[in-house]
């Protein structure tokens, strides 16, 4: 996008028996006006807390259509509001969430979930998985990959020298090996790599008891975490109505609230539409 054009951020309105639709109007009464709002599907006629195979097909097809502008550059980047997966699995949508589909429709092969709020970001190095199969998981080369891609993210929303922490996996950082010894064996030679790299300022294997705090005062601008509840936990603690999920490795941004459909408070007048404004923020300083 040259600087002399106006962003395009496209929108979609999930499933529109959720709070989706709400969300998303609220949103974008508040936004800057110096972009443009673009709706990748129109609202449907769908009753509040009560998803229906229709609700379920209409947000596919916003999703279909945002995937297709990506791609063809016709957005810049987009929000996606919350979506069902189990309306969507009947439709034979086969991704664990938005996450996959749109790297699939990208060609991406290389992408990462990240979660953002306004004191704390987080990259996860594993994902949806059992607890007890993270050790056998946790790779060197995964972490440098995760590394680099929440660097070019940090950069691409206005970090210019990003400082990124690698958490450790056990309780004090395993004690020497006392009760564990990924952080030495695995970690501490992702961080050795990445700092080689250059891309950014890498510190680990850092303790992670103590890591997200830091991360959260401004020591760190962000921290890959091992696994999904180590960095979830203290993101929702402290950024729970404006965190932001972000598909990171995406030639075009994709976020979306880092909430679910909520359809027992659809229609209520409920909905806090804070963590969908500060989507859209974020997309726009993807972009300029």
């Amino acid at each position: 996008m040259s600087r002399l054009q106006q962003p395009i951020i496209g929108d979609t309105l999930g499933d529109q028996a959720g709070i989706g639709p709400e969300v998303m109007a609220a949103a974008l009464l508040r936004l800057p006006q110096h972009a443009e709002y673009r709706p990748m599907g129109a609202r449907i006629a769908a009753t509040p807390g009560q998803p229906t195979e229709e609700t379920a097909r209409a947000a596919l097809e916003q999703l279909e259509r945002a995937a297709e502008a990506l791609r063809d550059g016709t957005i810049d980047a987009v929000v996606t509001a919350p979506i069902c997966k189990e309306g969507l699995h009947r439709l034979g949508f086969h991704y664990p969430g938005q996450t996959e589909f749109f790297a699939d429709r990208l060609g991406v092969t290389n992408f990462a979930m990240c979660l953002t709020g306004r004191r704390l970001t987080v990259a996860l190095a594993t994902t949806h998985v059992a607890l007890k199969d993270i050790p056998g998981m946790l790779q060197t080369a995964e972490l440098v990959r995760v590394g680099r891609l929440l660097a070019d993210f940090l950069r691409r929303t206005g970090i210019g020298s990003p400082r990124i922490a690698l958490a450790g996996l056990n309780p004090h950082n395993g004690e020497s090996g006392a009760f564990g010894d990924e952080e030495s064996r695995i970690i501490a030679p992702a961080v050795e790599e990445l700092q080689r790299e250059g891309a950014a300022i890498f510190h680990g294997p850092c303790v992670p008891d103590c890591v997200y705090r830091d991360a959260a005062e401004g020591i760190y601008d962000a921290v890959v975490a091992p696994y999904h509840d180590q960095a979830l936990i203290p993101l929702k603690l402290l950024d729970f109505d404006n965190a932001v999920n972000a598909t990171i490795g995406l030639p075009r941004l994709r976020v979306s609230p880092d909430h679910g459909t909520a359809f027992g408070i659809a229609g209520k007048g409920l909905a806090n539409p804070s963590s969908t404004i500060r989507a859209f923020e974020l997309a726009l300083r993807s972009v300029q």
